[in-house]
């Protein structure tokens, strides 16, 4: 299955991830980080490892693993 990872702490709520997330897998989350960001959460589970929200992310806080 293929899997995106957010570092959660790292993330800044830029919300990049979710704007070009061609699928729109990805919702700003409702958990506050240690910095006050709130962090997207994945909300299908038809993610096509495309890799657009890794490209996107500024603060390189996601990481998208493709099945093989």
């Amino acid at each position: 299955m293929n899997q995106v990872r957010i570092e959660f702490e790292r993330c800044k709520e830029c919300e990049y991830c979710i704007k070009f997330c061609p699928k729109h897998i990805l919702s700003k989350g409702t958990k506050v980080n240690k910095h006050g960001y709130y962090p997207p959460v994945i909300t299908e589970d038809s993610c096509i490892a495309c890799g657009t929200c890794a490209v996107m992310c500024p603060d390189m806080a996601i990481s998208v693993y493709k099945d093989v």
